[in-house]
């Protein structure tokens, strides 16, 4: 736990340094990992009962148990986050002016943050760039979007026609083995983390493009569901039938209520250690600064 701890410091360290004014910290940005064949569209997950949640002791935190079956109906799911060719779209079609894509509390925020990109997104004579860590790079609509708010990935879904998947529906997506009636602790298997199946550990300092990472997918075939960047999820924090605060209630238990939304998956600049299906992450929903994308899901 301890261990654990100290790599989520690690991440904050660097959402930090990815907030401070260029030249700030500017470090040497390795290749970006190329879409090794195109991704696009959604992948259907039957209706039915699956174990969400753990039992395990030796790495899980107390919010992650007890595991617990979960029965949903059918959905539909993205194969893959959503990429910044696609949030530039939903900007183009006025997204950030139009009232009807926005809940009450995201029209709210978006009248007070005064935005209209995605954070560290910049326009220079016309064309998108990224702030990344000091370099601007020109914008690649094929990487995963990052740096958006709940509020956000909520409109932006609505605008598709979509929504955003509940934490469960995210959950069964990315752990479930269907045809084994299995659970597995990583989309791809019960395998650690490498770096042919995800973009993890903190060095890439950016996302991947969509497509980089196929044997990182998941049984019903979503690809990049740990690593590259944390997705929003349309679930409060809550604890899970039967949970016990463990080692003190502080840890979890204090935060649970309908002030944060969920996130899952990882991002970039999660450690492998600290990572897994079950692992639940929780923010405010105005919250940018994170290493945070989404996906979109809808009703079968």
């Amino acid at each position: 736990m301890i261990i654990q701890h100290e790599y989520q410091h690690n991440e904050t360290m660097l959402a930090t340094l990815q907030l401070m004014a260029p030249p700030g910290y500017q470090p040497d940005l390795p290749p970006l990992r190329k879409q090794q064949a195109p991704v696009d569209g959604m992948v259907y997950v039957e209706e039915g009962p699956f174990i969400l949640g753990t039992d395990d002791r030796s790495c899980a935190y107390d919010n992650e148990r007890p595991a617990h079956e979960v029965s949903l109906p059918a959905f539909w799911i993205d194969v893959a986050p959503v990429t910044n060719g696609a949030y530039l779209q939903f900007m183009e079609d006025g997204g950030y002016a139009r009232r009807e894509l926005w809940s009450e509390t995201g029209w709210m925020w978006l009248a007070d943050a005064k935005v209209d990109a995605p954070q560290f997104w910049l326009q220079r004579e016309g064309a998108w760039l990224v702030d990344t860590f000091g370099h601007e790079l020109p914008l690649n609509p094929l990487q995963s979007v990052q740096h958006v708010c709940f509020h956000e990935a909520e409109a932006f879904a609505r605008w598709a026609g979509k929504r955003l998947p509940t934490e469960a529906e995210w959950e069964k997506a990315a752990s479930w083995d269907p045809a084994s009636g299995q659970k597995r602790l990583y989309p791809w298997g019960n395998e650690q983390p490498s770096q042919d199946n995800a973009n993890l550990d903190q060095l890439s300092f950016r996302p991947m493009e969509i497509g980089a990472y196929p044997d990182g997918a998941s049984a019903y075939g979503c690809q990049q569901m740990i690593g590259d960047v944390w997705e929003w999820v349309d679930t409060d924090f809550q604890g899970y039938p039967g949970f016990e605060a463990w080692p003190y209630k502080e840890y979890s238990e204090v935060f649970f209520g309908n002030e944060y939304k969920m996130l899952r998956g990882g991002a970039w600049a999660t450690r492998p250690g600290v990572i897994r299906n079950t692992f639940r992450n929780w923010d405010y929903p105005i919250r940018r600064q994170i290493f945070s994308g989404f996906r979109c899901a809808r009703d079968a």
